[in-house]
């Protein structure tokens, strides 16, 4: 406990501290899927980088949400997987900050770019005639950067709010990684305009691209279901099965944490939910993009049929 309200130097991440005898087959299942989802995404974007058959605005948008869901779990999982591991897993106060700052602002980038490649399939699916002239290369390069820019942008005042935070009650954060919440319920001073602009946030980031997304794909599926072609119809569906699978999966996880109105929340259960959030839903991501998308594993055999005639 910590008698008097200050900063401590440290936090002490209790992690899975609870489930002793498990962790060391709870640090290896991590680890692999952790190295399989680095290798995955780096796969898609090596693949979108140099194929020209991927240079269009879908994948482009692709390339950069497995960019992003590649750093946003390289902020906690390695750390998380030192403190399966360590004896005492502790972390710096201002590194505590930056974690928070890195992993809330690329996964509001993840987010943002969920419903840019909802709006992408909207036009492909409902004015694939006018497709490439209303998805320019600028229009692209300009949603992707506002993407990554206000994310970054407006997650700096929440993080200098917490920065000024006081801490009387304990300087042990029952999470494997700075969350909000676990880190907000130490804290001794008035947190009143931190929880007003965490709601803010939440509704702008993750209600606001979730009506953008659920938006787009109600009039996807409206437009497909007037095509007369079975075939057809089949074929527009496969377009977007995969981005759909994700969006339902990646928004699910994160209205469940951050969005419900009960903060009286079991912390084994948010932390297991951040689990998957964090490390089993990046993992799948590029097996559903590839593995349901016929021009994709096309350059992926065509490129294993390279690496064999070497």
């Amino acid at each position: 406990m910590m008698e008097n309200n200050t900063q401590p130097a440290e936090f002490i991440l209790m992690g899975f501290s609870m489930m002793k005898e498990f962790q060391k087959v709870l640090f290896a299942t991590c680890l692999v899927l952790y190295l399989v989802m680095i290798a995955g995404n780096i796969s898609v974007v090596a693949m979108i980088s140099f194929d020209s058959r991927l240079h269009t605005p879908m994948y482009f948008f692709l390339c950069n949400f497995s960019v992003a869901e590649m750093l946003v779990t390289s902020t906690v999982v390695p750390r998380m997987l030192v403190g399966l591991v360590a004896e005492r897993d502790t972390i710096p106060f201002g590194e505590c900050l930056a974690q928070f700052y890195f992993y809330f602002s690329l996964g509001s980038t993840v987010l943002l770019f969920m419903a840019v490649m909802s709006i992408d399939r909207y036009v492909a699916i409902c004015h694939p005639l006018r497709y490439s002239t209303i998805l320019t290369n600028n229009l692209c390069i300009q949603l992707a950067s506002g993407a990554w820019a206000t994310s970054f942008f407006f997650m700096i005042p929440p993080t200098a709010f917490r920065a000024r935070l006081l801490f009387c009650r304990s300087n042990q954060i029952d999470h494997f990684f700075c969350d909000n919440a676990p880190l907000i319920k130490l804290s001794c001073s008035d947190t009143h305009l931190i929880e007003l602009w965490d709601f803010l946030l939440a509704i702008f980031f993750v209600m606001s691209s979730f009506a953008v997304t659920v938006a787009s794909y109600f009039v996807i599926i409206f437009t497909i279901m007037r095509i007369p072609s079975a075939t057809g119809r089949r074929k527009a569906f496969s377009t977007c099965a995969s981005h759909f699978t994700v969006v339902v999966i990646g928004y699910g996880t994160t209205i469940f944490i951050y969005v419900t109105p009960n903060k009286n929340y079991s912390t084994g259960l948010n932390k297991m939910v951040a689990l998957l959030t964090s490390i089993v839903t990046p993992f799948l991501n590029p097996f559903i993009f590839t593995l349901r998308n016929e021009k994709v594993k096309e350059v992926f055999r065509d490129f294993l049929g390279h690496l064999r005639s070497l």
